[in-house]
């Protein structure tokens, strides 16, 4: 990963697996995430998101960096590719992550924070995308989904701000979380290399006005645009 910017894949391994050795690998690599707070000052913030196409094996992907302080982009890319593994629930990182890789290399930011859209320990085998992710550059990332993989909460209290605990076989692997008053809330969970409560106050910090932070809404909104032009071909 190294030559265009300082972002380097610290873990490295095949996407050419089956169901099986992808588990596998999921359960080794998820001894690796670190649930407590190591982040330096955090100046940039990167958004992930993937989109699919309807009408082939083509997907999107971006990546978007932010300033941490004004959520202003400064930086964006897209790439296009293959969908080559196939859609498996709780498997999807094997499926998006090559393409959202590859967009990183093309970053010249490197970004001391990443949110993806997705999920981080909220997830069966305590590795969704985002913890994924965060383990193979060892950056500081957010798990920060608009649907639930599993677990169960309360509803969180309606003002933005309140928030349950999301609880799966006695564990407590992340946060549901009121972003604005009256409105759905969002999941949010540890990736790497950052504790839930901090997760937790950048997801607030990033979503000023609208359900989701900036970084996805920017992130969604170039993927989708991108894919738009692409089926306009």
């Amino acid at each position: 990963m190294k030559g265009e910017n300082d972002i380097e894949q610290v873990i490295q391994h095949s996407w050419d697996l089956s169901e099986s050795q992808a588990i596998i690998l999921q359960k080794e690599l998820a001894l690796k995430v670190i649930k407590e707070d190591q982040l330096n000052q955090v100046n940039y913030i990167a958004g992930v998101d993937v989109a699919y196409s309807k009408n082939s094996d083509r997907l999107v992907a971006a990546v978007v960096i932010l300033d941490a302080v004004t959520l202003k982009q400064v930086e964006s890319t897209v790439v296009e590719g293959r969908s080559s593994f196939p859609y498996i629930p709780g498997l999807f990182s094997f499926r998006e992550l090559p393409s959202v890789i590859k967009a990183f290399s093309k970053i010249s930011i490197t970004p001391d924070l990443i949110v993806c859209d997705g999920q981080g320990v909220a997830h069966p085998r305590r590795f969704g995308l985002a913890s994924h992710l965060g383990v193979l550059f060892n950056i500081p990332t957010i798990g920060c989904g608009k649907t639930k993989l599993i677990g169960d909460s309360e509803e969180p209290g309606q003002k933005r701000g309140e928030y349950a605990t999301l609880i799966d076989q006695s564990d407590k692997v992340g946060i549901v979380l009121r972003t604005q008053d009256h409105i759905k809330p969002i999941y949010v969970s540890v990736g790497h290399r950052i504790s839930l409560p901090t997760a937790c106050k950048w997801v607030l910090r990033l979503a000023p006005h609208f359900r989701l932070p900036e970084t996805t809404r920017q992130a969604d909104q170039l993927v989708n645009r991108y894919l738009a032009h692409l089926e306009d071909k």
